[in-house]
């Protein structure tokens, strides 16, 4: 006879009614039980929109790998945004179209993540991890994500594009406001915020492309990559026009800043979390390159992409018709038993480590090198200085499900 202990299902229980459009509370703070009863019970979820979440590592890695798949979202973004300056910003950026304007795009761009321009900047991200560290060593502590892992990533960007540090809290502003409404819910407020941000940051970057191009004429050069866009346009046979350069310096200081600071402070969460992981790596700081990978797929930076079909495609024996929007699991992906041994084990030796955190095919993040460089350096050099650090009060977390990040995290030293 069966009792209503016996019927008790929790991952069932997971799933019923669940929506990546409004999760439940739950799932901000651990979204990884949800995945884990997604992929074992609908791995191919249907969304009430008619969209598809996929939570299988195999089948997000298929969608990136498959051609036929489109990033162009002018049809969803108008729907969900309307027009305006925030439709104008997703829809000329390189991130969410595809080719040939995606590839003239990110070829242009690519004088921004050459291994010279790279090198170039290593230094300044090794002086202002030293300055930080300093900072919390005078102060016998700090908020690692409000001192530490945000400033990082936007000065670094600041360098990048010759943009004086001074308007670095402005630029982290407007940076919240325009990724906010990429959200799979995004209220009219974040719509309205969103389109003022895009406004004002355009207006920023058409000033001082003007100063620039003023200073260059005289024989003033900084030697920063705005520079040598400003110079492509010129030497360039399609180069990038005023308003696509503006645009994709957005999309450039967007995912800069997102990246680092959440692979930081998520990372090094994980790390207090698993403090015999710490101390391995403190006593072993040759670990710090499969460390950093471990990090982007234990609890990665972005937990969600999307894709739409452009011709049919099987995933699960459903057959997803041309127009279908797919939503893909980087999260789920990247703790699938069937891609990783112990996937909810935080192992900073782990490898092979084929994670997704950076997505792949045509649309792998072209910044990655520079996440993976800043975030090597920052936690390299943090875990060094402080053999004693650690947590001291409670982390605070975004309600974000597709940037997952930490808003705060104190530490002693």
């Amino acid at each position: 006879m069966s009792t209503s202990a016996d019927l008790h299902d929790p991952q069932q229980e997971l799933i019923d009614g669940f929506s990546i459009f409004a999760p439940p509370p739950g799932f901000y703070e651990s979204p990884y039980p949800y995945y884990r009863a997604l992929r074992e019970r609908e791995p191919v979820h249907e969304n009430a929109d008619g969209s598809y979440y996929l939570t299988r590592y195999e089948d997000v890695r298929r969608v990136y790998r498959t051609k036929s798949m489109t990033s162009d979202k002018t049809e969803m973004f108008t729907k969900k945004y309307g027009p305006g300056p925030l439709l104008e910003q997703h829809t000329t950026s390189m991130l969410f179209s595809d080719p040939p304007y995606h590839t003239r795009i990110r070829n242009l761009l690519r004088h921004a993540f050459t291994p010279r321009a790279l090198a170039q900047l290593e230094h300044r991200v090794v002086d202002l991890v030293d300055n930080l560290i300093e900072r919390c060593r005078e102060q016998g502590g700090m908020d690692l994500v409000l001192d530490f892992a945000f400033p990082l990533p936007v000065e670094v960007i600041c360098s990048m594009l010759g943009i004086d540090t001074s308007e670095r809290e402005r630029l982290q502003e407007w940076s919240r406001l325009i990724l906010t409404p990429l959200e799979p819910t995004a209220t009219p407020e974040m719509v309205a915020e969103g389109n003022q941000a895009v406004t004002e940051f355009s207006a920023f970057l058409r000033d001082l492309l003007a100063e620039k191009r003023v200073n260059m004429a005289r024989g003033v050069r900084a030697g920063d990559i705005l520079e040598d866009l400003i110079n492509s346009q010129d030497s360039e046979d399609d180069p990038l026009t005023e308003d696509e350069l503006v645009q994709n310096c957005i999309l450039l200081l967007n995912g800069g800043h997102e990246t680092t600071t959440n692979l930081v402070g998520n990372g090094m969460k994980a790390m207090f979390d698993s403090p015999d992981q710490l101390r391995a790596l403190q006593q072993d700081p040759s670990l710090i390159g499969s460390a950093i990978e471990e990090m982007l797929r234990f609890d990665s930076p972005l937990q969600i992409g999307n894709r739409g079909i452009a011709e049919p495609f099987e995933v699960g024996g459903i057959t997803l018709t041309t127009g279908t929007q797919v939503l893909t699991s980087i999260g789920g992906a990247n703790h699938d038993p069937e891609a990783f041994d112990n996937p909810d084990v935080f192992d900073i030796a782990r490898t092979p480590n084929k994670h997704l955190a950076f997505a792949a095919g045509i649309h792998a993040c072209i910044g990655a090198p520079l996440a993976r460089m800043e975030g090597t350096i920052a936690i390299g050099k943090l875990v060094a200085a402080f053999p004693e650090i650690e947590r001291t009060g409670p982390v605070s977390r975004g309600g974000r499900a597709r940037f997952r990040g930490l808003t705060s995290m104190p530490v002693s030293v």
